[in-house]
């Protein structure tokens, strides 16, 4: 009772200093806005101000190269607004910023899509420019190296399956970069033996039981090239997986390749307590082996992000846009103060954190990203005291698949594409793009080829993205959502203040009734017809008849198999596997870091018996509903 007292004590202290901060974000927003305005008002009534000012916006001007499209049609690299009006360039340069600087509205890097310079004309001064960049370098400005954004996301079967599946996804991709589902067993901990449930053993997702199955996974990729990252989609038992990741690569090529190791693991425990109960230990000890995994890897793995910080699942289980973003940052914040009470410097962990939203067809989404990457710059820099790496806001993005409708499931092509069109506008740094015909079942390789394909077309056959950076931002139309977004966002951010906090919030099911709520609405306006949904509630083609789709099922062989390898591992490292998991339990009581532990006891025991031990130490997730 003691240690639980104890641990209460320290949840509120914590959810009080989250308050806090959250507080302090909202001021910080305000504050912005404000210098923002003052720096227009100063441009205009400062003459020397207001001067320098137009001399730097000519100087960017005349440094913007001019580019050419195919057709021979020149056009900037950059794209700025036309204004000459010193308060004008004030609003602009202190209130959006250039592509890759504060506040970083525009993106978090310069020339993310764009190819590598070539072709290149005179500038509007007449100054001629490097005809050619080396895309595997940094580029200057704060340009990222030219890699596709395209994430291939696949899991299915066994480990070996879904290897086939990622060598035919990314045959044709300059840089490898994979995404992971897991099955339903592996997101809760359970092993493919365990009683009564042979028959969800692959389905969903792929089955990893242990190390070797991850050295499967990951078969004939090079793991600590530049050129591959993975991701991997998992949350309560997430350091389990990733010390099996790390196992796995150290197995395969040394353990001089971990500090190389490249990519993001989900692990986001809030989104999971708000929106989807996908975790196996109580929150408080959730958040501790969260922590330890956070710590270790940003001192080890300095090309690895530990969390991805997830409103996608927040949105598809019914919120609204500004819901989804609102929960998202102030969970990325309460993370913050989780870290930097253990006195890990904020700029040691802060530029390892990540993000992850979905974009669906609601006006929000032209703006969301946009605003989401101005409220944690600001938060970062003004309440954290963060540098600039650790302001940004690192975005993953997935098209809805709350938007995929059975109906006429052909329009998901359609809805796909629209969401990719508003996910690259809004500067997204990676993306995924949802297969039309997963309303039914595992994407087959037909559907997820043509999905994948959807971002080559947009991002390399056609030109919006391709030639010059912040093509479609700043429009009036867009400028108007991004000011009602933000103030919805710390509207939202002042009622979870109210609560005293992400944690208390949490503990009072505030989020989670919230999204339920709007995932209630959400479906009445499909059906009284504020949502129209084509092919469903309009222009149907009077037939109720369902497509003959293939079902992606796992067949009983593969599952026997899956369980005759786990036995066989089991055996063989009996004793060692006793062993690891004492060291591991006794390492969790004395309130020791936990990971190095986990890193010992992945060698020799499944993941299964490393939930299982923990459990008893700390206890089991009791789900919200």
């Amino acid at each position: 009772m003691a240690r639980a007292r104890g641990r209460r004590a320290e949840s509120e202290s914590e959810s009080e200093d989250t308050m806090s901060k959250l507080g302090q974000v909202v001021e910080a927003v305000e504050k912005h806005g404000r210098f923002v305005v003052d720096q227009v008002k100063r441009a205009r009534s400062d003459e020397k101000f207001g001067r320098e000012l137009a001399e730097r916006w000519n100087k960017i001007k005349a440094e913007t190269p001019i580019t050419r499209a195919p057709t021979g049609l020149p056009l900037p690299r950059l794209a700025l607004p036309e204004i000459d009006e010193p308060g004008e360039i004030a609003r602009y340069l202190f209130g959006d910023g250039l592509p890759g600087e504060f506040p970083f509205l525009n993106g978090a890097y310069r020339e993310m899509y764009l190819e590598p310079l070539q072709n290149i004309d005179q500038g509007s001064h007449g100054n001629k420019r490097s005809t050619s960049t080396n895309g595997a370098k940094l580029q200057k400005n704060g340009a990222r190296p030219q890699e596709e954004p395209t994430r291939l996301f696949s899991g299915l079967m066994l480990a070996e399956d879904t290897n086939r599946r990622f060598h035919f996804l990314s045959a044709h991709q300059r840089s490898k970069r994979l995404s992971t589902a897991f099955d339903g067993l592996t997101l809760y901990g359970i092993d493919s033996d365990a009683e009564g449930v042979f028959g969800k053993i692959g389905e969903g997702g792929v089955a990893v039981d242990t190390v070797e199955d991850m050295v499967r996974l990951y078969d004939g990729f090079d793991l600590g090239s530049p050129e591959f990252s993975a991701s991997m989609t998992i949350s309560g038992p997430a350091p389990i997986i990733m010390a099996m990741y790390i196992a796995a690569a150290k197995r395969r090529f040394g353990s001089g390749t971990v500090p190389k190791l490249r990519g993001t693991i989900q692990s986001d425990i809030f989104k999971e307590v708000q929106a989807q109960n996908e975790t196996i230990f109580p929150i408080e000890a959730s958040l501790r082996f969260l922590c330890d995994m956070i710590e270790w890897t940003a001192a080890n793995m300095p090309r690895w992000y530990p969390v991805s910080i997830s409103g996608y699942h927040i949105g598809e289980a019914g919120s609204t846009p500004v819901q989804q973003a609102a929960y998202t940052l102030s969970n990325g914040f309460a993370y913050v103060e989780l870290l930097a009470a253990r006195g890990i410097p904020v700029d040691q962990f802060g530029p390892r954190l990540s993000f992850f939203l979905d974009c669906g067809l609601d006006v929000e989404y032209i703006a969301l990203a946009r605003v989401s990457r101005k409220i944690w710059a600001i938060g970062m820099r003004d309440v954290f005291s963060a540098s600039p790496r650790a302001q940004m806001f690192k975005l993953h993005t997935q098209t809805s698949g709350r938007s995929l409708i059975a109906a006429e499931f052909k329009n998901n092509l359609t809805r796909t594409a629209a969401e990719l069109m508003l996910a690259y506008m809004n500067g997204t740094n990676s993306c995924h793009s949802n297969s039309a015909d997963e309303p039914f079942t595992t994407p087959s390789e037909e559907w997820i080829r043509l999905a994948a394909h959807g971002q080559a077309i947009l991002l390399e056959e056609s030109g919006i993205f391709k030639h010059t950076m912040n093509m479609l931002s700043g429009s009036p139309g867009m400028k108007a959502v991004e000011r009602a977004v933000e103030k919805a966002i710390l509207d939202e951010f002042r009622e979870i203040e109210s609560l005293g906090g992400v944690l208390a919030a949490v503990e009072n099911r505030y989020q989670r009734s919230q999204i339920q709520s709007a995932a209630h609405r959400y479906e009445e306006q499909i059906y009284d017809g504020t949502r129209p949904i084509v092919g469903l509630t309009r222009y149907r083609n009077g037939s109720d008849e369902m497509p003959e789709i293939e079902l992606a099922r796992t067949p009983r062989s593969k599952q026997r198999l899956q369980i005759e390898r786990l036995t066989k591992f089991k055996k063989k490292n009996a004793d060692k596997a006793n062993r690891a998991l004492d060291n591991l339990a006794q390492v969790v009581d004395r309130g020791e870091n936990s990971f190095p532990a986990l890193l010992e006891a992945v060698e020799v025991c499944s993941l299964g018996q490393i939930t299982g031990r923990l459990q008893e130490v700390v206890g089991r997730f009791r789900p919200m509903v």
